[in-house]
């Protein structure tokens, strides 16, 4: 006996969606290049602002989103590939795939602040390092790029077997929130909470607009903070 419960809040499912939007637009325009650096640059601060909206809800949010509720603990993975896990929310090695598409994801924002094309683009941070670690960053953000390729093409395959074999769509949850679980394990989630929720995007888009702005960059180059200052003031 299966019943239907709102598994996935919607904020939850607002990220996970603006996320797949972010990262085709940051593939798109990374590979065409051009006067579209600019824009991959832009794409990849949206991105930054939704992963640390992640991470922050990962701990306040509702209870399938938050982290500790999914872990994929050694135990966990255990119990799964034993067939005695039972849960309702990502299941162990689903949530292994989260954490390493997070990760990897996180690599790739994170270098993309100090990155360089050695043409025109620049990262906000490129003024905080020497051009040759900005040079290494810039491998790696290529090399990470590759590997979230990879984990994208099994995230791919992961969802067409539980749609194909399984019988388990994993996308319409996604979108609606709702899925049919187990009766005995059938629970409502708690409410989103306003103000949780209006504190997180609070604190992710100042952190995001402070490292594009140039704020950042200036705090740690006082100096060059002083000079900026100067100019504007006409002195």
């Amino acid at each position: 006996m299966k019943e239907t419960v709102h598994i996935w809040d919607w904020p939850l499912r607002l990220f996970h969606w603006l996320l797949v939007i972010a990262v085709v637009g940051a593939y798109i325009t990374g590979k065409l290049g051009g006067d579209l650096t600019d824009w991959h640059g832009r794409i990849g601060g949206l991105i930054l602002g939704l992963l640390i909206f992640r991470i922050i809800w990962g701990f306040v949010g509702t209870t399938h989103a938050r982290f500790v509720n999914f872990f994929p603990t050694f135990g966990r993975l255990v119990a799964y590939f034993k067939g005695n896990w039972h849960g309702v929310g990502h299941n162990p090695v689903g949530a292994f795939s989260v954490f390493a598409l997070l990760a990897v994801l996180t690599v790739l924002a994170a270098t993309g602040l100090f990155a360089n094309d050695d043409i025109a683009f620049e990262g906000p941070l490129f003024s905080l390092i020497d051009k040759s670690l900005s040079d290494k960053l810039s491998g790696i953000h290529a090399l990470a790029l590759d590997v979230l390729m990879g984990l994208l093409a099994l995230h791919m395959v992961a969802i067409a077997f539980h749609q194909l074999v399984k019988k388990n769509n994993l996308v319409l949850p996604m979108l609606t929130g709702r899925k049919q679980v187990p009766k005995d394990l059938a629970s409502s989630i708690p409410s989103v909470g306003a103000l949780r929720l209006l504190m997180t995007v609070v604190i992710s888009s100042t952190l995001v607009w402070s490292i594009w702005s140039g704020g950042v960059a200036n705090y740690f180059n006082p100096v060059d903070s002083l000079q900026t200052a100067a100019v504007r003031l006409g002195w």
